[in-house]
């Protein structure tokens, strides 16, 4: 069976329980490929973690949730060393992040203190207890969420630095009609979960990481792609533009979509359709521009102003 058939079939198994979200499936499986973390913002109540914890078993990976709070402490989350009074000396108990799919939720619920301790591990692949390292196990994603709606009730925001560790954000809106129909067909006498198939193994995962680093950039499509991220420094709507994490960050998502869309080449499309998602997050407008507009749409409006090349070396 060829990747796009697994990918097809990855679609298929999710939806069993989650209706309508292959878009962000196939989000989530470019990220899960270029090692890269996921913001996911929407209303309470969309599927977040239904969808995380579907996406989990189709990979064949572990699951772990935790609910953020003002309370939650570092610890909570990395492990702890505690003393047995059985055998007497101290053990270590890794915490919930030593996981394959980690669903961090509400995160910006959390103290800065407790969200660095997460974005460390992020970042390394891996937390140390009281001088103990504990590698994180592969694959390793972190799907953190966000309620738009509640940004000022207790939270603390999440500063640019962290904001940038995520590869991408998501924003899930609302189920369509028909999507929503068929969630009441389908859950109206409650829970009726299906049972998932994994798809994917911890060696399919490695082997299409390795298909990606073939995946070609031409001259034509990196000069695109760096027109859009330099573009950002110099918009007059943009008071902080693109950091170069970012924009390798968009050349691994555009070869990622590439991949997954069974091509061994980026197009200035692949570039294109990944840009809101990849950048939207990275860029602060200045205090004028915020009032009328959000940085996605500014990004949109800064693709729409740069051609689209016609020719591409492949």
């Amino acid at each position: 069976m060829g990747w796009n058939e697994k990918l097809n079939l990855l679609k298929m198994e999710i939806s069993k329980n989650v209706i309508g979200r292959d878009h962000e499936v196939e989000m989530m499986v470019i990220s899960l490929l270029n090692n890269g973390h996921i913001l996911m913002e929407s209303v309470p109540g969309t599927g977040k973690t239904l969808l995380a914890k579907t996406f989990a078993g189709v990979i064949s990976g572990q699951f772990s949730r935790i609910q953020f709070t003002p309370d939650v402490l570092p610890s909570d989350i990395t492990g702890i060393q505690f003393f047995n009074p059985k055998l007497q000396e101290f053990e270590l108990k890794p915490g919930p992040i030593v996981t394959n799919i980690l669903l961090a939720d509400e995160i910006n619920r959390a103290t800065p203190r407790t969200q660095s301790s997460l974005l460390e591990a992020m970042e390394e692949h891996q937390v140390t207890i009281d001088g103990h390292t504990i590698q994180l196990k592969s694959p390793f994603l972190v799907i953190a969420t966000q309620n738009p709606v509640e940004s000022q009730q207790g939270t603390f925001q999440l500063p640019v630095a962290q904001m940038d560790r995520f590869f991408i954000k998501l924003s899930l809106g609302y189920p369509d009609l028909n999507e929503e129909s068929e969630m009441i067909r389908k859950h109206r006498f409650g829970s009726s979960r299906a049972e998932i198939n994994p798809v994917l193994n911890e060696e399919d995962i490695h082997e299409l990481k390795r298909e990606l680093e073939n995946v070609k950039l031409s001259e034509v499509v990196e000069q695109y792609l760096l027109q859009i991220t330099r573009e950002t420094r110099n918009h007059p709507s943009i008071e902080l533009g693109v950091s170069p994490r970012g924009t390798l960050a968009l050349v691994k998502a555009a070869q990622g979509r590439a991949l997954v869309n069974g091509r061994s080449y980026v197009i200035p499309n692949d570039v294109k359709e990944m840009a809101p998602f990849v950048l939207g997050h990275r860029i602060y407008l200045s205090a004028e521009a915020s009032l009328t507009s959000t940085p996605e749409k500014v990004v949109k409006d800064l693709l729409e102003s740069i051609p689209l090349p016609v020719e591409v070396e492949v």
